[in-house]
């Protein structure tokens, strides 16, 4: 690792995070794209969850072996490919107008995704251990490329026709290859490369932990990117908001959840990522339980008269809950990866690949969920019902993991303290 005080250490960060948030706009261009596309042909909400799922199913997936890749070649040299495959997915976006198509195309825009495991696999050569929470936070504050979206999409579809936007988006993506190509510094030859056998890198995927983090991770980066795909059509169905609106609120819960990575990351480093998620945990089973109860009118039979009454999250209470949610999954994302290194810090590519790919698949699962459900129930606060049942069950895997950890510490001390009274 480099000392991290140096120029170019710091110079590689800026421009890691600015490459990722240049491919994460694109990553999420389905968000404000769909809107337009259900209207157009007349989706159910099964079917929309569909097609804003696909980018995330391809960026997920490949998320595994191109982190396996990234121990062999350098990650550099891996993300210029992939900015460089995205861009016909792009161009050919105004020619598309079935809904085979669409997904198609979706899944060809995920490509985008693997740019936060090349990220992280790029930015953790250049930094050392004790300074890797607060790296990676700072890197993953990339996600509020989103608001790129939300705040130039609109703009490009009140003057264009929506498809048009594709071949914009590519012009931006071109740009950022060029900068990206011109201004970020290779990594220093006396980093090390993997020479074992690539079967060998997933012999970690084989312990309980990985899959653990993983599972932590499908919450708070799978239930933001759910939550970025599903907040623009939920405001505008929910709250009758027009477009303009809805993103908007979109924007400020992207914003605000993306800008406080770094600061998770330095929590992280300072407390230990553990008890940042847990406390995040406990924020978030809070929130979403009053997110998860429908409007409900309630008669209650008196002495006298019937007293009635409508109980209901207006808008600004769930702006306000959605607000506080967004914060602590941005602690969340930054502390996962924390404690992630602290286990596995010389294979970032491998296996942060495949816990960056199980939180990437839960941005594909949920929408997919968010949609039956709520085609199931006929309500909208359905989606938040599935979000409070994916914590629970995260919360009570990360309870056990921690009880069981802890019980085999102390038998390992006891056997310990055994030892030492025989050798005594």
């Amino acid at each position: 690792m480099m000392d991290a005080t140096l120029p170019r250490a710091w110079q590689a960060l800026g421009i890691a995070t600015l490459a990722f948030s240049a491919n994460f706009s694109v990553w999420i261009l389905y968000a404000v794209l769909a809107i337009d596309i259900q209207e157009q042909l007349q989706l159910s909400g099964f079917k929309l969850g569909i097609l804003l799922s696909a980018p995330m199913l391809s960026g997920s997936l490949l998320r595994i072996p191109v982190g396996i890749w990234a121990e062999y070649t350098a990650a550099r040299t891996l993300w210029i490919w992939q900015m460089v495959l995205t861009l016909p997915a792009l161009l050919l976006l105004p020619f598309i107008s079935t809904y085979a198509g669409f997904i198609l195309i979706g899944l060809w825009i995920g490509i985008s995704g693997v740019s936060f495991t090349l990220g992280v696999r790029y930015v953790t050569d250049w930094f050392a251990r004790s300074q890797q929470g607060t790296a990676l936070g700072i890197f993953g504050a990339g996600n509020a490329g989103a608001a790129i979206s939300f705040v130039l999409l609109p703009i490009f579809v009140h003057w264009l026709d929506w498809p048009w936007t594709g071949p914009l988006y590519a012009g931006g993506l071109f740009i950022m290859l060029c900068i990206f190509v011109g201004l970020a510094p290779k990594t220093p030859h006396y980093v090390p490369r993997a020479t074992s056998p690539w079967r060998e890198q997933l012999i970690p995927l084989r312990e309980s932990r990985v899959w653990r983090f993983g599972l932590y991770y499908y919450f708070v980066f799978g239930s933001f990117l759910a939550l970025i795909m599903w907040l623009p059509q939920y405001y505008m169905q929910a709250y009758e908001l027009p477009f303009a609106q809805a993103m908007g609120f979109t924007l400020f819960f992207v914003t605000t959840s993306s800008m406080v990575r770094a600061l998770g990351g330095w929590l992280a480093d300072r407390y230990g990522g553990q008890i940042v998620n847990w406390s995040v945990f406990w924020v978030c089973l809070v929130c979403l339980f009053f997110l998860s109860y429908p409007p409900t009118t309630m008669t209650i039979h008196g002495l006298e008269r019937d007293v009635v009454l409508h109980i209901e999250v207006n808008v600004w209470l769930f702006t306000a809950l959605m607000f506080v949610i967004g914060i602590a999954q941005g602690l969340g994302r930054a502390s996962v990866f924390k404690v992630l290194n602290n286990y596995y810090p010389q294979q970032m590519g491998s296996v942060g690949g495949m816990v960056a790919a199980l939180g990437g698949l839960g941005g594909f699962s949920l929408p997919i969920l968010f949609g039956l459900v709520q085609d199931l129930l006929g309500i909208a606060s359905g989606a938040f019902m599935v979000l409070y049942a994916v914590l629970a069950l995260c919360m009570m895997v990360m309870f056990l993991a921690i009880r069981a950890e802890r019980f085999r510490h102390a038998i390992e001390d006891a056997k310990a303290n055994d030892f030492f009274r025989d050798e005594v």
